[in-house]
């Protein structure tokens, strides 16, 4: 059985699945077969698998770290927030159902046998499991039945690293706090501090460090810098492609939807140094986009009466017909067709007008489409024709059904495994395929045709790989920790008995 390493956070957003995935990626180098768990995930951003499987891109991210194919036993329960209220429950990658907050709160306890069989067929083919905790473990109103803090370590006796972030500021009374809170079997469960986000000399942080140890007895395991990594973030919190290139010949605005999902679509987009990709929240942020993109939503229907009601409906209209050319994925594709219409409570039921770009109309169903595909590009007319052919692939992760008018004009997009997806029909574009602009070639020759059209040159570079751009910050990533962190400590924990 795998030895467990589990990284804990004194709260969200301290940087524990990016710690994740570095540790993954240096006991990977070091010989190690090793894969990451986090028992329960809650987030928009989800990946399928090869076999057709929902899982929580983080441990995705992770996975590819560690040098594996991605697998739900990395993430058993997987939580997609519909409302503030209430999620999508997905257990071992197949939906269960919405639930509201207090009925899975009441029923988790249940799931305990499904994690722990995930756990233990994946411990079983590993030599070491780094663990992903949730939150923070001193969420006393979370403790009762927990299963992705100290509840989760307890099922796999993992040694415990506790994470906190000096960035937010207060990182002592996070840390020390924490450890206050915690039982004394939890207490004894963490090994060892980190300190993230540190900027500046560390010998400033020496005072505080000596202070620590003298009121925990726990040793600080390292302070890790701010690192400049361009590894896909888990939630939309902490967009990186926020960044915006003000240098960059080409602008690309993406339509920054209340409830986002699948946003890491967008994030090879950033490779092309001819582009600048940024977030558009308002019709005033909208400014002379050269693409306007409308990405994936967890609900369409709501997500759409808001870019109603705050103007972008109209800022679009005007964009589309000057020729501006709008691209949509999934539920940004659903929303350019004519109609949405839900009679199963999908989204809450009812019908709506979409905006009227696309000659389609999307009937949204019960079951969720889940499946990896490839195929190509099918136009052979208008803007796009030198896109004709290029291949494609992806994954498709949609409950709606999306069917043409029967405008003639208007033609399939993509050319997939399964059938033809997708639609075209003068400067607006739709497609079901998540990670289209993953493809290296299609994302090329559309920054190319942008470039063109702007009668700006490319610059004449070959097309950069995605795969073996993220190959090299998962190396970058490892490089930094091993020189922040005391790997050689981390070791001795892991061979404790």
């Amino acid at each position: 059985m795998a030895k467990a390493l589990m990284i804990q956070g004194t709260m969200s957003n301290v940087g524990k699945s990016l710690i994740t995935a570095g540790l993954c990626r240096i006991l990977k180098q070091d010989g190690f077969r090793v894969a990451p768990f986090k028992s329960q995930n809650m987030a928009l951003n989800s990946y399928i698998t090869k076999e057709g499987l929902e899982m929580g891109r983080a441990q995705v991210v992770q996975a590819e770290a560690a040098g594996i194919e991605p697998s739900v036993l990395m993430n058993p329960i997987l939580l997609k927030p519909t409302t503030d209220m209430g999620s999508q429950v997905i257990v071992n990658g197949v939906v269960q159902g919405n639930m509201k907050a207090m009925d899975y709160f009441r029923k988790k306890k249940e799931y305990i046998p499904v994690i722990k069989e995930a756990y233990e067929t994946l411990a079983s083919r590993n030599d070491i499991i780094v663990l992903e905790g949730a939150g923070s473990p001193a969420e006393i109103n979370l403790k009762q039945d927990d299963i992705v803090n100290m509840g989760m370590a307890d099922i796999a006796d993992a040694k415990v690293l506790l994470v906190g972030d000096i960035d937010r500021g207060g990182v002592f009374a996070q840390l020390i706090g924490t450890l206050d809170l915690l039982e004394p079997d939890e207490r004894d469960r963490i090994r060892g501090l980190i300190i993230n986000k540190f900027r500046g000399d560390v010998k400033i942080l020496q005072p505080g460090l000596d202070m620590i140890y003298e009121r925990c007895h726990k040793k600080i395991l390292g302070v890790v810098p701010f690192m400049d990594i361009d590894v896909e973030e888990e939630d939309s919190q902490g967009l990186s492609i926020h960044r915006m290139n003000r240098n960059a010949k080409i602008d690309i605005a993406v339509i920054r939807l209340p409830r986002i999902s699948n946003f890491t679509d967008l994030q090879a987009l950033t490779l092309e140094e001819a582009v600048s990709v940024r977030y558009v929240s308002s019709s005033s942020d909208f400014g002379n986009p050269d693409l306007v993109i409308i990405p994936g939503t967890k609900n369409t229907m709501a997500d759409l009466k808001w870019l109603r009601e705050n103007g972008l409906e109209g800022r679009l209209a005007r964009y589309v017909e000057k020729g501006g050319i709008l691209f949509g994925i999934c539920g940004g594709y659903q929303m350019l067709g004519e109609r949405i219409t839900d009679t199963c409570g999908a989204e809450g039921n009812g019908s709506m007008n979409g905006l009227g770009f696309l000659p389609v109309c999307t009937v949204f169903g019960r079951e969720k489409k889940r499946t990896q595909t490839t195929g190509t590009v099918r136009i052979t007319e208008g803007i796009l024709k030198p896109l004709s052919g290029t291949k494609v692939q992806g994954y498709e992760i949609h409950m709606g059904q999306t069917e043409m008018t029967g405008q003639t004009a208007c033609r399939h997009f993509l050319d997939l495994e399964g059938g033809p997806d997708g639609a075209s029909f003068n400067h607006v574009f739709g497609t079901y395929l998540h990670g289209i602009f993953d493809s290296d070639e299609f994302r090329t020759k559309l920054v190319r045709l942008l470039c063109e059209r702007k009668g700006i040159s490319y610059g004449g570079k070959t097309a950069v790989s995605y795969r073996d751009y993220k190959e090299g910050q998962y190396d970058k990533l490892a490089e930094q920790l091993r020189e922040s962190l005391d790997m050689n400590a981390i070791c001795e924990i892991l061979e404790e008995d």
